[in-house]
């Protein structure tokens, strides 16, 4: 299928940070229980070992799911720690991590743009279920900056990239909205009369979905991406897919200094 850019709501700045966090409350909530991400664990820890970085800079969280996620189930004897950022943090589900940990997961307060900020923290990379988000000239900017900072970087976007994708998403989410929203974290009633008297975060949640699936890069052009900013070869760059238990795939771009 070719890639649409078409427009997301979460990507708009005017978009109400309320019905925003609302919408990646549930997204992050839906990752943790579907354990969406954990067979990428085993390749973090095998980044972890070949750069000796246990320092985990997350770019673009949302709401941070997969990162609480991956803190619970990564080899504990590795003393990971990990730094949540965004262009639009959701500080609530910050909070509720980092008291979960212990602190072992932390956060920024302030808005980071990966486009135009500096990233002035060591560790490893990550990005999850974000990269879709942006054009191949925005991912080469976001890898650029990577080799010149010559940090390891680890891109894990998920699903399946076909119309059957979308249609699931129109057909399961108002379902899983309906019976998975009282179980979401930090409890808030804005996200119940946003969910259930005034449904504002479901369908802008189902519409970002289903463009979701349209934005998606394949591992071979995000590999494409990385050989082409790095034209000197400073870096080893390694893509491809891996599925979870439920089946789906989840692409994945990694890359580290030689």
């Amino acid at each position: 299928m070719k890639r649409f850019h078409l427009f997301e709501f979460e990507d708009f700045p005017w978009f109400p940070k309320l019905i925003r966090d609302g919408g990646t409350d549930f997204l992050g909530f839906m990752l943790k229980t579907m354990k969406f991400y954990e067979p990428v664990i085993p390749i973090l820890e095998d980044l972890v070992k070949e750069t000796g970085h246990h320092h985990i800079v997350d770019l673009c969280s949302g709401n941070g799911g997969p990162i609480s996620l991956i803190s619970k189930q990564i080899n504990q004897d590795m003393q990971m720690r990990y730094t949540l950022t965004d262009k639009f943090p959701n500080i609530s589900a910050y909070k509720t991590y980092e008291k979960e940990t212990k602190g072992r997961i932390s956060y920024l307060t302030e808005p980071l743009d990966v486009l135009i900020d500096s990233i002035n923290i060591n560790g490893i990379r990550t990005i999850f279920t974000a990269i879709h988000h942006f054009k191949p000239s925005d991912v080469k900017i976001i890898l650029k900056n990577v080799v010149d900072d010559q940090m390891p970087i680890a891109i894990f976007d998920g699903g399946n990239k076909h119309i059957g994708s979308i249609l699931a998403i129109l057909l399961t989410h108002p379902i899983l909205f309906l019976f998975g929203t009282p179980f979401i974290t930090p409890f808030k009633w804005s996200r119940i009369l946003f969910t259930y008297l005034i449904p504002l975060i479901p369908l802008y949640a189902i519409w970002d979905g289903m463009v979701s699936v349209l934005r998606l890069h394949t591992p071979d052009a995000l590999l494409q991406f990385a050989q082409e900013v790095d034209t000197e070869q400073h870096f080893q760059w390694s893509s491809g897919k891996t599925k979870n238990r439920l089946g789906f795939s989840v692409a994945y771009l990694i890359g580290k200094p030689k």
